[in-house]
């Protein structure tokens, strides 16, 4: 290996934000000096404003530097990752996540895509079947295809997985499909797409059905920390609670991880720093049993080896100079953030559309709060809005997460209403919006893209009559959020006719 002298960095600096930089509670609209500007101090920022700490990662070792040195951060590196980043890890797991069973351990992994693939790679061998929410991660499935793994959908409801659906699902599992499936996928907290928060009670659920039929759960959780009060519509928008937490009832808050459930060792948790700190850093964990971690940092070794020593060094000095306290002071302020942006999302769509709400009863959102969409009366004169309206999607305002999941009402598609079908050259109804909308300037993810029925037996959503779109408020300002929703209404306008 090469010797550290020829390394080309003396040392890496960085200005860190501090813990507290982003506050416990939204300002109220009317303390503003007008009406947008505190939607500005939330989603946009003054780089020369903010209260930053200086921190260096030198490249010379030093005695009691805990290996945080380039020397050792740049050189070839076990697939355990750095001894701060173990030593992290297995510390905020434990106080955070309250795994159920003593000799649990931490493998640290470049994101949760990664550490699903490991999981994958160690579990499955070509044939067998995974287990699945119904929508799901495209790159989970995307990881699972190259070794030939097939899927296994499972229906959900407001919450998550249905427990009938998967204790019926193995059940009556055909043999002649292969064995039984042993391992099940799941995004619990933000359930992508749909942005469902699964409670203790149903993972408890979930779990008594998979010690029955001995299945391992791989809990893929990067948004669990984006756990959000509920939408509330501006009208009937109170103080939310998050402000007066401290630390510990703010993670007292939050919905139990299944290992906290887990008495047997049955689940790999993935935990990831790139919604809390960023995706560039390619930087997360696993939590799992003795027996999980040994064969994943075998994987390790063979793939990506040690994460990045740049990252991790950084990110290291990061917690170091936090320490978990202000780690999850952190955690609780960019909450806050996301949370204020799914709101002003929302309300901006209630500006531009006629929002009515309702509780589903059965279906994806079956006991959640539905709003339906109507396109509002271009004019009032000659015609009431009761006579005109037509229904053009429904949504269910996220509970964790970063999205918000769209369905499209394509019965009322003129071609739908004709009774006709798109012809065997045409692109799908869904995908027909999905480029008219990308043409118009929007750029969201199509229905089909988290579709777990990726089998060819004909089952799934027929996307000519069931159309989604996956629609992220995370990342644009509110002035691109505001121009978006109005191509989205003219776009919706024109492919319904109306």
């Amino acid at each position: 290996m090469p010797h550290e002298s020829v390394f080309p960095f003396h040392n890496v600096q960085a200005d860190i934000l501090l813990p507290d930089s982003f506050p416990l509670s939204s300002p109220r609209e009317s303390e503003a000096a007008s009406p947008l500007s505190w939607l500005w101090r939330i989603f946009g920022y003054d780089p020369t404003k903010e209260k930053t700490t200086h921190v260096v990662v030198p490249k010379a070792r030093s005695e009691g530097d805990g290996g945080m040195n380039l020397a050792t951060a740049l050189q070839y590196g076990p697939a355990t990752g750095m001894a701060a980043t173990q030593k992290f890890t297995a510390s905020f797991s434990e106080l955070v996540f309250k795994p159920a069973f003593a000799d649990w351990k931490t493998i640290v992994q470049t994101g949760n895509t990664d550490g699903w693939s490991r999981c994958a790679r160690m579990l499955c061998n070509p044939g067998d079947t995974i287990i699945a929410e119904e929508w799901t991660y495209p790159s989970a499935l995307a990881s699972a295809a190259p070794i030939h793994i097939n899927v296994l959908p499972i229906a959900l409801d407001g919450i998550g997985i249905r427990p009938d659906a998967l204790r019926e699902a193995l059940a009556n599992w055909d043999e002649s499909k292969g064995r039984r499936p042993h391992i099940m996928y799941t995004v619990p907290i933000g359930q992508n797409p749909s942005g469902a928060t699964m409670d203790i009670q149903r993972k408890k659920e979930i779990y008594d059905i998979c010690v029955e039929y001995d299945v391992i759960i791989v809990e893929d959780d990067p948004y669990y920390f984006l756990q959000m009060d509920e939408y509330a519509p501006k009208a009937a928008r109170t103080e939310s609670a998050q402000a007066s937490q401290d630390n510990e009832s703010f993670l007292a808050s939050l919905a139990p991880s299944f290992l906290a459930i887990d008495t047997q060792g049955r689940v790999i948790r993935l935990d990831t720093f790139s919604k809390t700190v960023a995706p560039g850093v390619r930087l997360g964990w696993c939590t799992c049993a003795p027996l999980f971690a040994e064969r994943l940092e075998r994987i390790g070794e063979t793939s990506t080896q040690s994460p990045c020593g740049l990252g991790q060094s950084l990110v290291m000095r990061l917690m170091q100079e936090w320490t978990i306290d202000g780690y999850v002071r952190w955690l609780r302020g960019i909450r806050v953030q996301y949370g204020a942006r799914r709101d002003f999302f929302i309300d901006t769509v209630s500006e531009v559309f006629s929002l009515e709400r309702r509780v589903c009863t059965q279906g994806v959102w079956a006991g959640s709060d539905v709003y339906t969409a109507y396109a509002r009366p271009r004019s009032s004169m000659f015609m009431s809005e009761k006579s005109t309206r037509k229904a053009l999607f429904e949504f269910v305002p996220p509970s964790s997460g970063m999205f918000v999941w769209m369905k499209l009402n394509l019965a009322e598609h003129p071609l739908r209403l004709r009774g006709a079908e798109p012809g065997e050259d045409e692109l799908s109804l869904e995908m027909q919006f999905w480029t008219q909308l990308a043409e118009g300037g929007v750029l969201a993810a199509p229905g089909w893209f988290f579709s777990a029925y990726v089998n060819e037996d004909g089952s799934g959503p027929d996307f000519d009559r069931e159309g989604h779109l996956r629609i992220s408020f995370s990342n644009a300002s509110t002035e691109e959020m505001r121009k978006g929703i109005k191509i989205f209404e003219k776009t919706l306008r024109e492919f319904f006719a109306v």
